[in-house]
Formats: structure tokens, sequence, C-alpha cells
């Protein structure tokens, strides 16, 4: 299946903090895939959500052997 401009959200289980979003999920604008996160809010108008969409997190790897004293700009 072809995922391309197409959005999964999924109930956040592991929210411990109001900063974290109650939702988070994957979305895929013309084959670029982001990451969403939603927070279900609530005013006079009734409940909302408000989100943010950005690039995923990517986790960095262990590179301080990789890292040579010269690619240090400072």
């Amino acid at each position: 299946m072809d995922n391309t401009n197409r959005i999964v959200i999924f109930k956040n289980h592991n929210k411990k903090e109001d900063k974290q979003p109650d939702y988070t999920g994957k979305v895929n604008v013309d084959g670029r895939e982001l990451t969403v996160g939603l927070w279900l809010k609530e005013n006079d108008k009734g409940k909302y959500f408000s989100g943010t969409i950005q690039e995923p997190f990517k986790k960095m790897e262990n590179t301080s052997e990789k890292i040579r004293k010269d690619d240090v700009p400072f």
C-alpha cells in the first residue's frame, strides 16, 4: 500500500508530563515522512486538537571515536 499523503495517529500511552503530546503519529507528505504530536485542549468553544509536525527524532549513535579534533569548528 502506498502511504504517500497519509497520516496515522495513536494515543500516547507513555505520556508522563503535560508537555508530551496526548497523541503521536506520522504523516507522509509527498513521500516525506514527518512526526506528528497532538494535544487535546478545550476552550469555551469546546474540545480541539493542537499539534506539531516535525522531522523525526533521530537518536545519535556513539560518535565520540568518529569525531576528530579537526572536525570541531571551535
